[in-house]
């Protein structure tokens, strides 16, 4: 299934979907969200005895020591690069498995990582970007300082989520995102971000990077989105998310709707509503997604045909925003693909998922990185709270 890009005032569908599917999709939506309400309050989980709560943990945990201290990974002032695969899911997923086991505060292991991010948010203007820029007119440096910003925002608001108010080290965290977003040209409100042509996350994905601040953003308390300090930022990024939807391939349109969860003047309701549509009929016939048939027409870089499968990164991310925007999880699409995830975990405690940029030995360290981030939101799917 390939990406179709519409004319001018057309809607931009997944998969080659028609029209016909997209509005039996909304339709379809329609009715039982108003028969079937969203849950408010408590998590909704997926029954433990249909998933491994306790393996995911133990794949994640080992995978973030793993990482932790992989020399490659290693960073100036013995920090470590926060990884868009592997350190920041980590980060996101990690706290929804210690409720489910009932542990009251981060392992040594969440706490390593969150030294780690503290540090280097601290020495801000100390320590060297994960890539510096080797020659004048080379991008990096402010690639990478643009992606970590975010990145630190994002894990250190995750960690404060549940306390009202946001931690001296996060503030501090956030102020050094804003100041690092674009204000001028045709990119402003968004940031500098790496590339590296890997898709996902380093290839053509400054949107994305764009999406995953507007989610760290809203994640923060009503008081500190409200507040006058950003409020050009924001509106910078929102015009940004908004003028830059339609060029967007699907997945980083569903990055899209899982930021408008909480800053709902990034979608109208009508657009919100297409876009669930979109997403529905990309879904695979066992109820999974598959991250090849969301990406447009990458190809690897080694000429091996993509995944066609379904996998655990696509379809947990597109489960969460789902979950985020208020589709019931009874909603029998949603149903469907929540049980592809609870049935489809490994014995090892991870979800599959493939690499998009050439056919990696799944025994390899970058073997790793896609389920690494598969995981981590599979368990977010499984284990949302509204």
């Amino acid at each position: 299934m390939g990406l179709q890009r519409a004319g001018s005032g057309e809607a931009t569908f997944f998969g080659g979907a028609s029209m016909k599917t997209v509005r039996l999709a909304i339709v379809v939506f329609g009715c039982l969200s108003g028969m079937l309400p969203a849950q408010e309050g408590g998590p909704s989980v997926v029954p433990s005895k249909s998933w491994n709560s306790q393996a995911a943990a133990a794949y994640l945990d080992a995978r973030i020591s793993r990482w932790m201290d992989w020399p490659p990974a290693a960073r100036d002032h013995d920090t470590f690069c926060v990884s868009c695969h592997t350190a920041a899911p980590y980060a996101l997923a990690r706290p929804a498995l210690r409720g489910i086991a009932g542990e009251p505060t981060p392992s040594a292991l969440e706490r390593r990582l969150l030294d780690n991010v503290i540090r280097r948010v601290r020495m801000w203007k100390d320590v060297a970007p994960f890539y510096p820029s080797k020659s004048d007119g080379d991008p990096k440096t402010a690639e990478s300082r643009g992606t970590e910003s975010i990145l630190n925002g994002l894990i250190l608001v995750r960690y404060d989520e549940g306390s009202g108010k946001l931690s001296p080290d996060t503030k501090l965290a956030l102020d050094a995102m804003w100041a690092e977003q674009l204000k001028t040209g045709a990119a402003r409100g968004a940031w500098p971000w790496l590339e590296f042509h890997n898709s996902p996350w380093e290839g053509d994905s400054q949107y994305y990077g764009a999406a995953l601040a507007a989610v760290a953003v809203g994640k923060t308390p009503a008081e500190y989105r409200g507040s006058p300090e950003i409020r050009d930022g924001l509106k910078l990024l929102s015009e940004y998310l908004v003028r830059g939807e339609a060029s967007q391939v699907p997945i980083n349109r569903v990055m899209l709707l899982w930021a408008a969860a909480r800053l709902p003047r990034l979608l109208s309701g009508e657009r919100q509503k297409a876009l669930i549509g979109e997403v529905l009929a990309a879904q695979q016939a066992d109820g999974s997604f598959c991250l090849c048939s969301l990406i447009g027409g990458w190809k690897r870089k080694d000429n091996t045909p993509l995944e066609t499968r379904g996998d655990g990164y696509a379809t947990g991310l597109i489960v969460l925003a789902l979950e985020q925007a208020g589709v019931p999880d009874a909603q029998p699409q949603v149903s469907r693909a929540r049980h592809w995830l609870a049935a489809n975990q490994s014995a090892d405690g991870n979800w599959p998922a493939w690499s998009l940029n050439k056919q990696r030995d799944p025994a390899s360290e970058a073997g790793h990185f896609m389920s690494d981030a598969a995981t981590a939101y599979a368990v977010l799917a499984l284990t949302h709270s509204r």
